[in-house]
């Protein structure tokens, strides 16, 4: 006996140390998969898909349907990221966990902004903020989903040319990611809103702080290891040089962003870098090499819109599908409504009724009493 209970506790080890063996290594291939995104966005979306075949746990398959989501925004894939994020919606309404809830309507949000759906954008930002209310305020995540939540406001009154309005939000955005204390995790997303505040001072033409805004999101792209944000950010100061008539300086940072990035498969990313290289090139008497990367750039352009139209098109059946639910549940609630409208109805005639009859009899009972004192 004693002989079995050791074997079924050495069989039992085995198992935790296997069970163990398997966490530590999904845990870190999940941390890879996350290195990948912006640098190698297909390696990181081939290993998240490895590891949702094999994973039960409801909270872990909402954060791997959201790194898919994300690789595939940073592959500007529209289509395949709507699909996967709104996985991670439908699973996030299961739990009852809010925080988990915030940053999946967050990222629906940040879906739907670089769709260009800014309505639904905001739409969904609101949802997030009545649930980021209810968070304590000293809870970490509730900081960065703020912080996330002013980032989208802020991209979409940049999009709308409203420079002024957007540069408020991002700077409160900042604000928040600088009190989350495990900076670490906030770099890539300091990269982003720092780019967007360079293009905001652009267009308000503060070109000083516009070279310090994009030099700081250099600054926290390298930190977070993501070329691709980096790219982004040299482009933005390429720009700039451009502005200012300095056309070899700004070539030479195009060139660099387009090395950083060359496995990234960002359409919007290669679309602006191959622009700016084309207008350059002409500046300087190159129409060879601004034939060359002009027609680059509408190639890049051509299959981003493609990607967008499809996606849109999934956008607008969603929309359609959530419409159909809504109206669904609405004439639910009006159906059991008139339902229980006529039955207190029919419960208060039933008993006025009772209540007259009973009152009529009483009156026909005094009626023969005083009859019968009459002729007594």
């Amino acid at each position: 006996m004693k002989l079995v209970l050791k074997i079924l506790a050495f069989i039992f080890l085995i198992c935790q140390i296997a069970v163990y063996g398997q966490k530590i290594s999904d845990d870190s291939l999940m941390k890879k998969a996350r290195l990948e995104i912006y640098d190698n966005p297909e390696k990181a979306i081939n290993i998240a898909k490895n590891l949702l075949k094999k994973e039960k746990d409801i909270n872990k398959s909402i954060t791997i349907y959201l790194l898919l989501s994300t690789a595939n925004i940073a592959k500007r894939n529209f289509d395949e990221s709507l699909q996967y994020i709104l996985k991670a919606k439908e699973l996030a309404q299961k739990t009852n966990d809010p925080k988990m809830q915030v940053n999946v309507l967050v990222s629906v949000a940040i879906q739907y902004q670089q769709m260009e759906l800014f309505s639904k954008s905001l739409e969904t930002l609101n949802e997030a903020d009545i649930l980021l209310e209810k968070l304590p305020e000293n809870v970490p995540e509730k900081l960065v989903e703020t912080a996330r939540s002013y980032a989208i406001r802020g991209m979409i009154y940049k999009s709308q040319s409203n420079s002024e309005i957007a540069l408020e939000k991002f700077l409160i955005s900042i604000k928040n990611f600088e009190n989350v204390k495990a900076k670490k995790n906030t770099f890539a997303n300091m990269s982003v809103v720092y780019y967007n505040i360079g293009y905001c001072y652009i267009n308000l033409n503060q070109t000083e702080k516009a070279e310090s805004a994009f030099s700081e999101s250099i600054n926290y792209a390298q930190k977070s290891n993501a070329k691709s944000l980096e790219a982004f950010a040299l482009k933005g100061l390429a720009e700039m040089h451009k502005q200012k008539h300095e056309n070899e300086t700004a070539l030479n940072l195009l060139v660099k962003a387009e090395n950083l990035c060359k496995n990234t498969g960002d359409l919007v990313l290669n679309e602006g870098i191959y622009k700016e290289m084309s207008e350059n090139y002409l500046a300087i008497g190159r129409p060879d090499l601004y034939q060359t990367y002009n027609k680059k750039c509408f190639e890049m352009r051509f299959k981003r819109e493609q990607n967008e139209l499809t996606s849109i098109n999934h956008s607008i059946n969603n929309h359609n599908k959530e419409t159909v639910k809504k109206s669904s549940e609405i004439k639910n609630y009006y159906k059991y409504l008139t339902i229980a409208v006529i039955a207190i109805s029919l419960i208060l005639i039933a008993f006025f009724s009772y209540l007259s009859l009973k009152i009529r009899r009483q009156n026909q009972n005094y009626q023969r009493e005083i009859q019968k004192l009459i002729k007594s």
